[in-house]
């Protein structure tokens, strides 16, 4: 019965710890998404920005829509290998965060099928004996 108690309270310490780890993680994995999409939306803004001043200065020829439609594509096309190259933190701790997620999401279906199935089960063995 000791070595049990022992375990017990190993285990105890564990999920304590565990807690601890969860609760004092940074904003910055609870928010990864949101951090990535907002700093990669900021790259494109800086270079849609740099490729309009480029317009502006005479250096890119804009003639109409179809000239601020080339801007934006060229603005997609520099802020592509910028922002896969800054962000790659960013994107991992996004990854890991969804990661997680649908874990928890998966686990929490499968709980919510095997209490379905064991309701299930004993309404049929109640209807049964009947």
């Amino acid at each position: 019965m000791d070595q049990m108690d022992q375990m017990d309270q190993m285990d105890q310490k564990d999920l304590k710890e565990e807690d601890a780890t969860v609760s004092t993680a940074p904003s910055a994995t609870k928010h990864a998404a949101l951090r990535y999409t907002s700093l990669r939306v900021t790259i494109f803004a800086a270079c849609f920005l740099a490729v309009y001043l480029l317009a502006v200065a005479g250096v890119i020829e804009v003639n109409g829509a179809k000239g601020m439609i080339l801007l934006l594509a060229v603005a997609a096309l520099l802020s592509a290998p910028i922002s896969y190259v800054v962000l790659s933190k960013q994107r991992d701790a996004m990854s890991a965060q969804l990661v997680t997620k649908v874990a928890e999401t998966k686990q929490r279906l499968a709980d919510n099928r095997s209490q379905e199935d064991e309701a299930d089960d004993s309404a049929r063995l109640s209807a049964g004996e009947a």
